[in-house]
């Protein structure tokens, strides 16, 4: 069975290659969460050591388990000893994707580990062989428990995919590294979770490959990607004339992408309008502003380094004294019960919430009392578009780098990505390129779906 596999920062989605009753093929996106095609980005595990356990008994390839259970052999010890220490029984779930993962981080925010986006942590540099391992393990846990109920729904093996890929993983000094460190890890993962065969494309391309479908002229069209970890722009030549092209290197012209996508919009919303209910904007007795890095690190959730420095007890014995200076104690002591609980994730997942309703609304209220009864703060489409003017701005230079490679003017632009919806991009893109149609696709499908449609061509 051929599919397109769009793992995504924020969502998961799977295409399938699927042949009609008048012995067509036609394009599907399957049910992959609970009926619904798009599976959020997350995993819930009861015990961290769990992961590794749960990679070696899903790899259903004799040779690769083996050679799995002798590069894990210390990982798998330890699982061992904490499914023991801990009472976990064997027949015990210990792992939760998706949905069912949000569930459980939300109903005891303290306790198992936690893991939301792990692609946006793919290029990071710096890391030792052990954590790029445990990188591995968690993809690879996600890829298995997504095929597994991919081929549940389709009652067949699947074989071949098409993995979307961000233009750059990361944005850092030495991208190309950072990419292949990124695909390296995404290929041991799909391997692992059984893919036969595995390709690669860039997901505005493939975005625009959904499109493309749809064109009845020739267009040279701006795509437009903003996913949850990055942002991708292709400018491509489009249409009838060059859909059935088997190479489409001529046809594109261009393209630009960045680590700055629809979790960054998050953060920037959870830091500059949650944090000040926690202290960030109070003062000390002596006069001075409370230190502000402390808060910003708190809903840097997709930043491995501020997440770490975080948790560190030298953040704690830190906060423990800025409680004594503070002016305004019952707000540093709320940070305080919000990060021993460990639901600064969860403030992310409700500024998330909060930018899809002001996607329709003016105003969203956004209730907190999951950290204090009463809690909330009303945030409008203005300040929402204020907090977020930094990435936006780096998002529009992502479409001017690639008009600007292209050498030409695109005749439209097609916009796609969850964040996409949001009318302070819309109003950012009218505003840079003037009076250029733009288009809206499916914002969370169109990746799939043209993955799907170039594995067809290249694997049919």
């Amino acid at each position: 069975m051929i599919t397109g596999f769009d793992y995504g920062t924020s969502n998961c989605a799977m295409g399938a290659v699927m042949q009609t009753s008048d012995n067509n093929a036609s394009i599907n996106l399957l049910p992959l969460d609970h009926g619904k095609a798009f599976m959020p980005s997350t995993l819930y595990a009861l015990e961290r050591e769990l992961i590794t356990e749960y990679v070696g008994l899903h790899i259903h390839d004799k040779a690769q388990q083996e050679d799995y259970a002798r590069l894990r052999a210390s990982a798998l010890e330890q699982a061992r000893r904490v499914r023991f220490d801990e009472g976990i029984e064997p027949h015990e779930q210990a792992l939760f994707f998706g949905r069912d993962a949000f569930e459980q981080y939300l109903s005891l925010p303290e306790e198992g580990y936690f893991v939301k986006s792990p692609k946006s942590f793919l290029g990071s540099s710096g890391f030792r062989p052990e954590f790029i391992q445990f990188f591995e393990d968690i993809v690879t846990a996600m890829m298995q428990s997504i095929k597994q109920r991919a081929e549940s729904s389709l009652q067949d093996d699947i074989t071949h995919t098409v993995i979307g890929r961000p233009v750059n993983f990361q944005g850092s000094s030495d991208t190309e590294k950072s990419n292949q460190q990124a695909i390296e890890i995404l290929t041991t993962a799909a391997t692992r979770a059984g893919f036969k065969t595995i390709e690669f494309l860039f997901e505005p391309i493939a975005a625009g490959m959904d499109f493309e479908e749809r064109l009845d002229e020739n267009k040279t069209v701006l795509v437009v990607d903003v996913g949850g970890g990055t942002t991708d722009c292709a400018m491509v030549r489009m249409g009838p004339d060059y859909r059935h092209n088997e190479q489409r290197d001529q046809d594109f012209l261009a393209h630009s992408g960045e680590r700055i996508g629809g979790n960054d919009l998050d953060i920037q919303l959870a830091g500059k309008h949650f944090m000040p209910l926690f202290g960030m904007k109070s003062t000390l007795r002596n006069g001075l502003d409370m230190p502000r890095q402390i808060f910003l690190d708190a809903v840097k959730t997709n930043d491995v380094g501020a997440q770490a420095k975080f948790n560190s007890l030298p953040v704690k014995l830190q906060l423990q004294q800025l409680a004594i200076e503070t002016k305004q104690p019952e707000l540093l002591k709320r940070f305080i019960k919000m990060r021993e609980n460990g639901q600064n994730q969860q403030l992310v997942r409700s500024a998330e919430q909060c930018k899809i309703a002001l996607s329709e609304a003016t105003t969203n209220n956004v209730l907190l009392d999951y950290i204090e009864a009463g809690l909330h703060c009303d945030v409008t489409q203005a300040q929402f578009a204020e907090a977020i003017a930094h990435p936006l701005s780096r998002i529009v230079a992502l479409m001017q780098e690639a008009i600007a490679q292209a050498g030409c003017q695109p005749d439209l632009i097609y916009v796609t990505g969850g964040s996409a919806k949001s009318p302070a991009i819309r109003q950012a893109i009218e505003a840079t390129l003037g009076n250029i149609d733009v288009v809206d696709g499916d914002h969370f499908g169109s990746v799939a779906a043209g993955l799907t449609v170039w594995a067809k061509r290249i694997f049919a």
